[in-house]
């Protein structure tokens, strides 16, 4: 496999200290051996390809999930836990100029459709996922971005059908909600959940419903057969109709040869505190279990959790090394200690990151891989994959059957991705925009 980070960031290392490992047992699954037939074989066992091999198997069609580690151990199982609108970047008028009204409602109505396939999914098995928070909070990092708040309610009316609320400095602090902010603005859709319990849930309904399973299963080539496709493993080869390619921030620049250069691994960080007392959360006067961001170019999200820990994360690690790896977690904590002063003698015995994924156009792509016919793939969403990778797999399950989906399936989203600058070294750039983003924040 060719990937542009070192190989540090696709180990254990950057995972080691997840705080979602020690709150749900995963089950062990055996790896490939020998050979298989199945229609549908799927590389990557994360929301995408777990949602996917669900909805297939639930339709009847054989799927059979490829993971080179375990179920969720990529950003599936390591994020923050958001389950909200998002996946794309791009504003309504760049949506409209690019695919016109109709094209940015599609957009849009797939947002929420991705939430309510979660909300759903998880209300039908009654998982318990430790779901809490009413809507999403975004907080206002500076006054002006406040100031935009205000005219947001039409925006959100328009696309989403929903009525936000608003929240000045004096509103926080009877909220609950003291970190600094200038104001906020709280919109009704989406929750906070525990990831890894989610996809746990997620995976053993797919082998209910018949899908099959393989860890410590890297794919190590995938070629054309006499009828389909040949994926091929240290230890074994599946034979089949059509494959889905779900890797997401930790694909491989060959597999398939396509992906070169089209999208953009960059890394977030987590850390996570003890539980706090009741006098604690008093201290600091921070008491709301809201799912919240803040407007920072390189944002902020953060979550009290049911248990009273504080679960903080960062955009910014570009190196992925140990020693950056480090800092990434020491630049964490002094912006938790900024936010947060009262908390600053409390613990934060876990830390861990992962790959968010981007494109180039700074929307998803959810389809046929160009070129490679009976080759399917969905990646790049932009931070906010918990909602939109579960819908895209689901998606992705009617796109290989070749049948009308009753998925939104927006074109915003068929557009094939394109190549970053500088190709396999487009890392280079990254230092430079994120030291801008850095200078808007401050």
């Amino acid at each position: 496999m060719t990937r542009i980070y070192p190989d540090f960031a696709y180990g254990d290392g950057p995972r080691a200290g997840c705080w979602w490992n020690k709150t749900c047992a995963a089950p062990d699954r055996s790896s490939l051996t020998g050979e298989h037939r199945c229609d549908v074989a799927i590389i990557g066992g994360g929301f995408t390809g777990i949602s996917a091999a669900l909805h297939l198997a639930q339709a009847g069609v054989s799927a059979t999930v490829l993971e080179s580690h375990y179920v969720g151990w990529g950003a599936s199982g390591r994020n923050g836990g958001f389950c909200c609108l998002g996946g794309g970047m791009l504003e309504d008028a760049a949506l409209d100029k690019a695919f016109g009204r109709q094209g940015r409602a599609d957009w849009r109505g797939a947002e929420l459709a991705a939430v309510k396939l979660v909300e759903d999914l998880i209300a039908r098995f009654g998982w318990e996922v430790d779901r809490h928070s009413k809507g999403e909070t975004m907080f206002a990092h500076r006054a002006r971005h406040f100031e935009a708040m205000k005219g947001a309610a039409d925006y959100y009316a328009e696309n989403f059908g929903v009525k936000v609320d608003l929240a000045g400095p004096q509103d926080l602090q009877d909220a609950g909600m003291n970190a600094g902010y200038q104001g906020a603005l709280t919109v009704p859709i989406g929750f906070g959940l525990n990831p890894r319990k989610y996809i746990t849930g997620l995976a053993a309904e797919a082998e209910k419903a018949g899908a099959m399973i393989c860890h410590d299963s890297p794919v190590t080539s995938v070629r054309r057969a006499a009828k389909g496709f040949s994926v091929v493993t240290p230890a074994g080869k599946v034979t089949a109709d059509r494959v889905i390619v779900a890797t997401n921030g930790y694909s491989s620049e060959n597999l398939p040869p396509w992906f070169a250069g089209r999208y953009m691994p960059t890394q977030s960080s987590i850390i996570v505190t003890r539980p706090m007392t009741q006098e604690e959360l008093t201290a600091q006067n921070w008491t709301s279990r809201q799912a919240s961001y803040d407007t920072r170019s390189l944002l902020h999200y953060f979550r009290l959790m049911p248990d009273n820990r504080m679960l903080f994360g960062v955009r910014g690690g570009l190196m992925a090394t140990a020693g950056s790896e480090a800092r990434a977690m020491k630049r964490a904590r002094a912006d938790f200690d900024r936010m947060f002063p009262a908390w600053r003698h409390v613990e934060t015995p876990h830390a861990w990151s992962g790959m968010v994924c981007i494109a180039r156009k700074m929307m998803p792509f959810i389809g046929e891989v160009p070129g490679e016919p009976g080759m399917f793939a969905s990646l790049c969403y932009h931070g906010n994959g918990v909602a939109m990778a579960s819908y895209s797999g689901a998606l992705l399950a009617d796109l290989v059957q070749g049948k009308p989906s009753h998925h939104i399936y927006p074109e915003a989203v068929q557009r094939p991705l394109a190549k970053f600058e500088l190709g396999r070294y487009r890392r280079a750039v990254m230092p430079f925009a994120y030291a801008g983003f850095a200078l808007t924040d401050l």
